[in-house]
C-alpha cells in the first residue's frame, strides 16, 4: 500500500528545517509528503498572512522540492475560522482511499494531542509519528495511548520560524527570503519602520553584498554578514538630539568622537535590543563599519567594505567588489584607502581616533 505523510503546520514561515525533516521523513517512511498549512492554528497566533504563508511554501518547494512532495491548501480553503486536523485526514483519506495515512507532528504538539478534537479517533485513523528537537521523550503514556511513535531523526538543524521571524536566522531557502524583504514581513517591518525607503534599500543592498563576499571567500559567516549588513545603518534615523542623550546614558564617552559616528554605535546598541543580537562580532561589525578600527574582524572587515562599495552608491564600485570576491582581506585594503583618498579629495572628515589607528596599521600610516 502506498503511503501519505500529512506535514501540517503554521509555516510562519516555511525554513529548511521543515524541509530537511520532510525530506527525511520520506525516505525513512517510504512515503510521499504533502505539506498543508494550517489557517488559524489554535496554539499560536501567525504573523503573516495565509497567503502569505502559502506563497512562501510554493517558492520552498520550486527551489528546494522532492518529487515525493505536494502542496494542499484544503485548510485555507475552510470556511471555519478554526480548522481541525481529523477533518484534513478525513479530506485525503476520502481523497487517496488506496494510502495509508501518516501524520507528522514535533514534539510540543505530543503533549497537546490529548486535547485535540477526536484525538482518539484520529489516532485510529492515521498512523502518528513525532520528532524531537531536545532528545526529551514527550509523556509515555501519551505515546501509548495513541500509539505515536518517534521518527529517529535528530539533522532539522537549529533553525525554528521563530529564529527566521527574529532575524536570529536564515536558515530558508533563498527565494523565501526574497519574498519576505519584497513583501517587508517579520524582521523587515520593523525596519521599515526605522528607515526611510531609501536607507532600507541600501542596508538590504549592503547585506546581500556582505553574504556574497563572505561566501566567496568560503567563510562561514555568511549568514551573520548578512545580519550585520541589514543592522548596519539601524540608527541612521534617529536625530542628533536624540543620539546624544542615548549615547550619555549607555556610554558617554563616546561623545567625544565626531557625531557623524554615533549612528554605529547606537545600531549596535538598537540590534541588541531590538533583535536580540548577542553575538559579538555582529554587533562589533555594526560598530565600526563607519569608523573602521584596528584589529578588525574578517566580518568587520566585510561589512566595512560593503558598506563603502555598495553599487547603489552611485559610484562604478564593480572594480573594488571583484577585489572582495577575490579576497575579503586584500579587497578591505584598497577600500580602505580609497575611501580615505575620497575623503580627502572631497574635504570630508575623517580625524577621529579610530579611523587614524585603522589607517596606521593597516594602511601603514
Amino acid at each position: 500500500m502506498e503511503r501519505l505523510i500529512i506535514f501540517g503546520g503554521a509555516f510562519d514561515p516555511i525554513h529548511n528545517g521543515h524541509l530537511r525533516l520532510a525530506q527525511a521523513a520520506s525516505l525513512l517512511l517510504n512515503a510521499d509528503v504533502v505539506f498543508v498549512p494550517a489557517k488559524s492554528p489554535r496554539w499560536k497566533k501567525t504573523q503573516a498572512s495565509a497567503k502569505d504563508r502559502l506563497k512562501m511554501l510554493k517558492l520552498a518547494l520550486s527551489e528546494k522540492g522532492s518529487g515525493s512532495f505536494s502542496l494542499s491548501d484544503v485548510e485555507l480553503k475552510r470556511d471555519d475560522e478554526v480548522t481541525y486536523t481529523i477533518d484534513t485526514v478525513r479530506y485525503f483519506k476520502n481523497r487517496y482511499p488506496q494510502y495509508e495515512i501518516l501524520l507528522l507532528m514535533g514534539e510540543d504538539q505530543v503533549e497537546r494531542f490529548p486535547n485535540w478534537e477526536d484525538a482518539d479517533l484520529l489516532s485510529n485513523m492515521a498512523n502518528i509519528y513525532y520528532v524531537t528537537r531536545n532528545n526529551r521523550e514527550p509523556d509515555p503514556r501519551i505515546l501509548q495511548r495513541y500509539n505515536i511513535k518517534l521518527l529517529n531523526f535528530s539533522g532539522a538543524g537549529n533553525v525554528s520560524s521563530s529564529a527566521i521571524r527574529n532575524l536570529q536566522s536564515l536558515d530558508m531557502p533563498g527565494k523565501v527570503l526574497n519574498y519576505i524583504e519584497k513583501e517587508k514581513l517579520y524582521y523587515m517591518k520593523e525596519l521599515g519602520e526605522r528607515l526611510d525607503e531609501k536607507r532600507l534599500e541600501h542596508s538590504l543592498s549592503v547585506a546581500h553584498l556582505a553574504m556574497s563576499i563572505a561566501s566567496r571567500n568560503r567563510l562561514e559567516i555568511a549568514e551573520k554578514a548578512y545580519i550585520a549588513g541589514i543592522l548596519h545603518d539601524l540608527a541612521k534615523g534617529m536625530s542628533i538630539d536624540e543620539s546624544k542623550k542615548r549615547l550619555e546614558d549607555e556610554n558617554p564617552e563616546l561623545l567625544k568622537l565626531p557625531s557623524y559616528t554615533w549612528h554605529q554605535f547606537l545600531g549596535a546598541s538598537l540590534a541588541r535590543e531590538i533583535f536580540k543580537i548577542e553575538d559579538q562580532e555582529i554587533l562589533d561589525a555594526i560598530s565600526y563599519h563607519c569608523t573602521g578600527k584596528k584589529h578588525m574582524s574578517p566580518l568587520a572587515k566585510i561589512i566595512f567594505s560593503a558598506d563603502k562599495i555598495d553599487p547603489l552608491r552611485g559610484y562604478d564600485s564593480s572594480r573594488l567588489i571583484r577585489a572582495c570576491y577575490s579576497s575579503y582581506y586584500l579587497g578591505f585594503l584598497k577600500v580602505l584607502k580609497e575611501n580615505r583618498e575620497y575623503l580627502k579629495e572631497k574635504g570630508q572628515n575623517d580625524d577621529n581616533v579610530l579611523t587614524q589607528e585603522c589607517y596606521s596599521l593597516y594602511l601603514g600610516d
